[in-house]
């Protein structure tokens, strides 16, 4: 590996090309991290000793070596790489690509590798027409996309292809690769230092370099050893690994729901304030709030759903970061209420009812009749106004549509409020049982 390394920069440091392009391993064996890939008996391991290339997509977040092992592909498999970006590229960059691959083949008798770094970029057109290649062979296509792939990527090359995920880089890794980028800068670094940029890199190579190529260059400038005071005093805090509507985004709000749900409102605090140091609008929190506060909790304690929207109002009022306390307070509260799914399940159930019913017409007793021609056609007629009856219950009344058995989707969890709902809703069934008995003797 000492060919990766050169010494301490030149006067003409200017013209080096960035660490991070410096260091990017020239060798499989180089690679940091992704032991679960290339460790021995491993996925790409295997297929590398195989000798027989495959399309593939690598997904993973940013800086994790996805294009370098896209590199390292074609270089063990000895085919041509050809690499395209899709946040530049077009329709004219794959034909390009598909003629450079053509050239390769029967000039050269080489196979290629098209490497499409951020595949998720093309749409569904674009994506279609590398099909007929990768299927005839004319190039191995290997995709790199931070995106999940089974939302980003069309089925049929999804299908075509196998997909490998990459591992965010932990703190050894990361110490290990901030150790190397001093050492290939030739400025001597405490430990201390390293650990600290790994930190501050969140999980990513490329941000690693990067800073330990900042702190460096601040070393010689200074003319300093590194040490942790240095790296403090010339890297701000990144901002953390969040990509608003992308896949950590959403794993993220499911988190905070799954923890709510699960009655820890330690962890739930834990996802929300990553959730807002992350950079997501606190306005979507607080619809997401809303809304778990319906489908978690309901009538087992109906006190969430006013809370959880007077807590987004407040935000409206405060704004941030002080309405954000407002948002967290409902959190809490979500988190350790009394959790019933009943409503959700019963509204459910009841849309799918009616999506495959015929749309039954309303009974003529329960219909309006506010005019003499309702009234006249026997709207309302029989009808039996509940607040006139004993306990103001109609015991055995029928709301149902004619010809429809009654049907029973609500049924209450027993937990919180729904307690006491449900021995409501015994003590009314059992009223309309006795009165149908009655009804059904011989007077």
């Amino acid at each position: 590996m000492s060919d990766l390394f050169s010494a301490a920069p030149t006067a003409d440091a200017t013209t080096l090309p960035p660490l991070a392009e410096r260091l990017r391993p020239k060798r499989v064996e180089d690679v940091i991290g992704q032991g679960h890939l290339l460790g021995d008996g491993k996925p790409l391991a295997l297929a590398i000793a195989a000798g027989r290339p495959h399309s593939m997509i690598f997904w993973g977040p940013p800086g994790v070596g996805k294009t370098t092992l896209a590199r390292l592909m074609a270089h063990a498999f000895d085919t041509e790489f050809i690499a395209i970006s899709a946040v530049l590229a077009g329709v004219k960059e794959i034909r390009d690509a598909v003629e450079r691959a053509k050239l390769s083949r029967d000039q050269l008798g080489r196979s290629t590798i098209l490497f499409v770094d951020e595949v998720h970029r093309f749409n569904k057109s674009q994506q279609d027409a590398f099909l007929p290649h990768v299927e005839s062979g004319l190039f191995t296509f290997i995709g790199a996309t931070t995106e999940n792939p089974s939302f980003e990527v069309n089925s049929a090359l999804l299908s075509r292809a196998q997909v490998y995920v990459l591992k965010s880089l932990d703190a050894a890794a990361l110490v290990a690769l901030a150790q190397r980028g001093f050492a290939a800068e030739g400025v001597d670094a405490n430990i201390r230092s390293a650990e600290r940029i790994a930190e501050l890199a969140d999980g990513d190579g490329r941000r690693t370099l990067n800073l330990v190529e900042q702190v460096a260059q601040a070393a010689r400038v200074t003319q300093v050893a590194v040490d942790e005071a240095l790296v403090a005093s010339v890297v701000q805090r990144a901002a953390r690994r969040f990509d608003k509507g992308g896949e950590e985004f959403y794993n993220q709000i499911s988190a905070l729901h799954k923890s709510v749900r699960g009655s820890d409102p330690d962890a739930a605090l834990y996802w929300f304030c990553r959730m807002l140091d992350g950079g997501a609008d606190p306005r979507y929190l607080a619809r997401r709030i809303i809304r778990m506060a319906s489908e978690d909790i309901g009538l087992a304690d109906p006190r969430a759903l006013e809370i959880c929207v007077t807590a987004a109002d407040v935000y409206e009022r405060l704004g941030s970061p002080e309405g954000e306390l407002a948002l967290a307070e409902a959190v809490v509260f979500l988190a350790v209420a009394a959790k019933s799914n009943s409503v959700y399940k019963a509204y459910n159930a009841v849309r799918a009812f009616i999506a495959q019913d015929e749309s039954r017409p309303v009974p003529l007793h329960i219909r309006n009749a506010p005019t003499k021609l309702m009234k006249d056609l026997d709207y309302g007629k029989d009808y039996r106004y509940a607040h006139d009856e004993a306990g103001g219950y109609a015991a055995g009344e029928s709301y149902w549509p004619d010809g429809l058995k009654p049907q029973r989707w609500y049924e209450p969890s027993g937990r919180g409020l729904e307690g006491k709902i449900a021995e409501k809703l015994a003590e009314l069934r059992a009223l309309d049982a006795e009165y149908r008995q009655k009804k059904s003797k011989p007077s």
